[in-house]
């Protein structure tokens, strides 16, 4: 295994950390305070400034869609480095440099499935940063970690699909740029299990999508929303298949593989900017007579970090080497793991470091508790811990499993 950066990565990786430095964690603030004016407008979901200004400075810096092999011509590996350090500030670095979710997961599935017309009218623009996207998928009313649940209905009715059902934490749909909904539903309710579902693009103004909600998560409005929308009667030309019909699955597993990785990548970063904070507390902060770090419980809480951290890192450069050599499908029990381990492992350590810094851990002076929120939430999107616990383990039960079982 060779973890090692290509020149090129290596370039990227101190243009990048100096643009956090000099940029992004000077504008967290700003962005803070920008975000509550636009809400007291009743703009809750309008884009703040500042993060326009970051957009327009990363373009310039040519920090832009890094997650793209074929537009970036980084590996995996050397993705993943870069990831971390956006991680670090989890929203507003990752949307000023094009790599945010669900966007990245949206053009990759794109650019490996869209139609020439599909990609001339979706794929550039989201590319260039002009439109965000959607991607719709989870229910409220079936359990989604089983993707076989899925009930939207899509029906074909001549030249076109008719479309009806309801979607929730669908992320980006309320930014105001949000132009394209990307929708799994169930159309071929007779073909085996995983055929009878298709994934159709369907432009967030098409008749009958309705934004029903912007869903808070733990108190936290995000700017680009995790919208709940109702689908009724909503039609779009049988050429806005992504895909083949009835491949919906495979489609979404292409999806799912890059995107669950690029989340670890940057939980791995979120750690690290808690440790930080930890440690930069211990060492100032006075407390029976000496500073935090003299307390051997502080002592082993910040040690525990470094351990957890290092070893959730090494997890999960070996799945971006992975996939770099063997591709998504090979690396597919590492992927189902490190979306275990990295979220588990960035809590621990934000826990530790709220615990650390008391009272002002949980306010919003510092980042820690919305970070905290992100990195929960982690581990349910793009599959709970328990559906990955489950392949690996099936993953592992194969090696040892004769003929005769």
């Amino acid at each position: 295994m060779d973890f090692s950066l290509s020149p090129q990565a290596t370039e990227r990786l101190a243009q990048v950390r100096a643009f956090m430095a000099e940029l992004v964690y000077p504008a967290e603030p700003v962005y803070a305070q920008q975000r509550e004016e636009l809400i007291a407008a009743g703009r809750t979901h309008d884009v703040p400034q500042v993060l326009e200004d970051l957009i327009a400075a990363a373009r310039e810096r040519g920090l832009w869609n890094l997650f793209l092999p074929d537009e970036s011509h980084l590996t995996n590996v050397d993705y993943a480095v870069l990831a971390e350090e956006t991680g670090r500030s989890p929203f507003i670095a990752p949307a000023a440099m094009n790599c945010l979710s669900p966007d990245s997961g949206n053009m990759e599935l794109l650019h490996l499935f869209a139609t020439e017309e599909q990609r001339e009218r979706w794929l550039n623009p989201l590319l260039d940063g002009t439109i965000r996207s959607g991607f719709s998928m989870t229910e409220p009313d079936v359990a989604s970690s089983d993707a076989t649940n899925i009930a939207t209905s899509i029906v074909r009715d001549g030249d076109e699909y008719v479309i009806n059902g309801r979607k929730w934490f669908t992320t980006g749909a309320a930014d105001p740029r949000c132009r394209l909904l990307i929708v799994l539903g169930k159309s071929d309710p007779d073909a085996p299990k995983h055929r009878q579902h298709s994934m159709v693009l369907v432009p967030i103004d098409t008749p009958g999508v309705k934004v029903e909600r912007a869903l808070p998560v733990f108190g936290f409005r995000d700017q680009q929303g995790h919208c709940e929308i109702s689908y009724t009667d909503v039609r779009v030309p049988v050429s806005n298949l992504l895909g083949e019909q009835g491949g919906g699955f495979a489609v979404a597993q292409a999806r799912l593989g890059p995107g669950r990785i690029h989340h670890c990548m940057r939980a791995i970063g979120m750690a690290e900017r808690a440790l930080e904070l930890a440690c930069k507390r211990a060492l100032s902060r006075t407390a029976f007579g000496g500073p935090l770090a003299d307390q051997g419980v502080v002592r082993q809480q910040i040690a525990e970090s470094r351990m957890e951290i290092d070893q959730a890192r090494l997890l999960v450069l070996r799945t971006a080497w992975l996939i770099d050599e063997v591709g998504v499908r090979g690396a597919r029990s590492d992927i189902a793991a490190i979306k275990v381990v990295a979220p588990r492992a960035a809590l621990s350590v934000l826990d530790r470091s709220i615990q650390i810094h008391g009272a002002a851990g949980v306010t919003d002076d510092l980042p820690l508790a919305e970070i905290w929120s992100r990195a929960r939430t982690l581990r349910i999107v793009d599959g709970p811990d328990e559906v990955h616990v489950r392949t690996v383990a099936r993953q592992e039960l194969k090696r040892y499993q004769t003929k005769e079982h």
